[in-house]
Formats: C-alpha cells, structure tokens, sequence
C-alpha cells in the first residue's frame, strides 16, 4: 500500500501520541528501607559488669573474701571462696586485667583467715573445689604458692578415702561412711588434671580408682543421671531422689578429664551421656532453662553445671552436632538469665534464670550468674555462638 506524504505525517503523529503512553523504564524505584539488623550481644562485656558487681556488691574490703549476700552478711562459706577465685581466674583470662590477680592474692589470704588461719577443712568436697581452683591458679599464672596449696590440700583429700560402701571418698571427717558426687567427682577431677600437669602415674590411679566407685555406685547407666549419695541415713541407701545439675556437671567433668588424661574414649562417652541427660530431662531443665535450686549452697549449682558443660562443649573430640546442642542449650540459658533472671541497672541474678531476683541476692546465686556469663564470652570468643 503507497502513502501518501499526508498519510505519513498522519501515521507519525499516531507513533508520537502512542509512545506518550508507553511505561517510562528509566525511572529507579528506591527499595524499600531493609529491617534493622539485629544487635550483636556483647557478651565479653556482659561479664565485665558481672564481675563489677560481684566485686562492689559481695566483696568484704577489710577481710577479703565474698559474704553471704549484696546486703552485706558477713558469714562466711569456705567453698563459695574456692569458686570467687574461679571466677577471678576467668576474669583475668578473658582480660588479662591485673587487677584480677591482685584480687586472687587477697582472697587467697582472706579465705584462709576466715578458716581457721588454714586451707584444710571438715569437708572433703569443700577442700576439693578450694584444690581445683588453686591447681587452676598456678597453670594461669605460673606462682608457685597456689600449687603449694593444690598439693596440701590433695595430701588431706586422699586420707578421705575408705572401704565403707565399697570406697570412695568420705563427704567430710566426722563421717565417713557417707560418700557421695560432691566429694568424689570433684576430687577425680583434681587427680585428673594433676595427672596430666606433673604426669605422676599415682595421680591418675586415684582418679581412675575414684572415677570407678563413683560410677559404678552413683550413676545411672541407662540414662547417665548423677544420684547425690549413699548411707547419707546410716540405712545404705542411695539418694536417687537427688538429682541436681552440680552432680551431673561434676561428674561428666571427671569423664572429659580422664578422657584427657587417657584418650580413652569410653570416659568421653560417658561424659556426653551424662550431658544428654542434663540438656534433655525435663526436671531438671524444664523448658530447656536449668531449674531453680534455691539459694546458699543450690545457688552454686548451676554455675557449676555451665562450667563443665562449656568445657565439654569446646572439646575437639566431641562430635560437631553433639557440641552444636550443647552451645545451642548454654546459649537459650544464657540468653534467659539476661533477659529475665538479672535486675538491671545493677546486675543481680536470680536463683531462677526466668525471674527477676528479689532485694536479697546470695553470694553463691551471683558466681553462678558470672560464671554463665563468662561461659558466653568464651563460647562467643571462640565463635561458636
């Protein structure tokens, strides 16, 4: 078909009027403002102000060692010092602050005043503790003094043990046919670690010789549980009742230690059946949260729990699914004490991690709280948080 110059003009006016119609495809929508980034916690910070208030809420200036509670009890409790000075310990490898190492040194000396001008004790699993942290003292800063100690207190330990149930490690001296997790458990530890610092073959005897009773006598081999004690009554009887997340913390604590001390893989095996059991069982933590277990002494045993597990958590030979549940466990607990079981400004903990605590707080509840939060700095530090 021809055009004409008319039909032309006609046909490009038509073009002109439809492309004033067309979509404009060189204008840039801006995307919509992406949803702000959820805050990092700053856990390393967390327990410097745990610590802070540890030391400005709990601390005895004149007589250097922790009271009671942040209203300033002054009653003294012998192996809640043994784990200020773990707590300072952690401290201080986390910041290599010297400040911590001054603070160690006064507590050292308070707490021996305050015991009778001695390091030794009624109570085995009290000297216990006391030897641990004092064994941990000397491998952090190298004075010989806290090894001194270690090795008087491990000298009196070994005489808690007798054949009465079979072995084990007496709770205390004026009763020794009472044996029970808290005296035992710890004590494997300390021979463990001994073992594995000076590599005294009599050493890993007695931990494996204790290991062996505790096992066979206090735990569970279907489950991995950690049952208190046995005669506690005179009657032979054992507390399977008494299941707290101490003893299972101290015991798999003694496994990851022999496992360290042997490469035998049977004390790993137990250790991760033990912490299976911890993360799992719904008593003892409901809801995935560690129970309340009261205050004074019950104050202690969560803390306790959370600083074994971590190091059962951050152990190579442990299976990367298996260390993945337990961060994932120490974490949610973690989180709870921030968010729900710390008064803030002021940083009290609470015997329960999903409650504000009230106006007393003991001194025991709070090392728990500070050994939680170290516990995430660490695991943050290493990146597996």
């Amino acid at each position: 078909m021809l055009f004409s110059r008319g039909n032309a003009g006609l046909l490009l006016g038509l073009l002109l009027l439809a492309a004033c119609h067309e979509p404009v495809d060189d204008i840039i929508t801006p995307p919509a403002p992406a949803p702000p980034a959820a805050a990092v916690a700053n856990w390393a910070a967390r327990a410097d102000s745990a610590q802070a208030a540890l030391h400005q809420n709990f601390w005895a200036p004149t007589n250097q060692y922790y009271l009671q509670n942040n209203l300033g009890k002054p009653d003294f409790n012998y192996w809640w010092q043994a784990h200020g000075l773990d707590v300072l310990l952690d401290g201080y490898q986390r910041t290599q602050v010297p400040d911590y190492t001054t603070r160690m040194q006064q507590l050292q000396q308070g707490a021996k005043k305050q015991n009778g001008n001695t390091y030794l004790n009624t109570y085995y699993d009290d000297m216990a503790w006391h030897a641990l942290a004092n064994l941990r003292a000397f491998q952090v800063t190298k004075e010989p003094a806290y090894k001194a100690t270690a090795l008087q207190l491990w000298a009196d330990l070994k005489n808690g043990w007798n054949t009465s149930q079979g072995g084990g490690i007496a709770w205390r001296k004026n009763q020794r046919d009472y044996k029970n997790t808290p005296a035992n458990a710890p004590v494997a530890i300390f021979a463990a670690r001994l073992y594995q610092l000076d590599r005294n073959p009599d050493d890993l005897a007695w931990a494996t010789k204790i290991y062996e009773w505790q096992k066979k006598t206090l735990v569970d081999p279907a489950t991995g549980a950690v049952w208190d004690g046995i005669n506690r009554q005179g009657d032979g009887q054992i507390d399977r009742e008494w299941r707290f997340s101490y003893n299972q913390g101290v015991f798999l604590g003694a496994g990851l230690e022999l496992y360290r001390a042997t490469q035998q893989s049977t004390y790993l095996d137990d250790a991760n059946r033990t912490a299976g059991y911890v993360v799992n069982d719904s008593q003892l933590s409901p809801g995935g949260i560690l129970r309340d277990e009261g205050g004074g002494d019950g104050g202690l045993f969560k803390g306790v729990l959370v600083r074994y597990l971590s190091l059962l958590a951050t152990e190579p030979a442990v299976p990367a699914a298996t260390r993945a549940r337990y961060v994932s466990f120490l974490k949610f607990n973690g989180e709870s004490l921030y968010k729900q079981g710390m008064r803030r400004p002021q940083y009290l903990f609470n015997t329960s991690w999903t409650a504000q605590p009230g106006g007393t707080v003991d001194g025991s509840t709070q090392l728990s709280g500070v050994m939680m939060f170290e516990v995430m700095a660490d695991l943050q530090a290493r990146k597996l948080l």
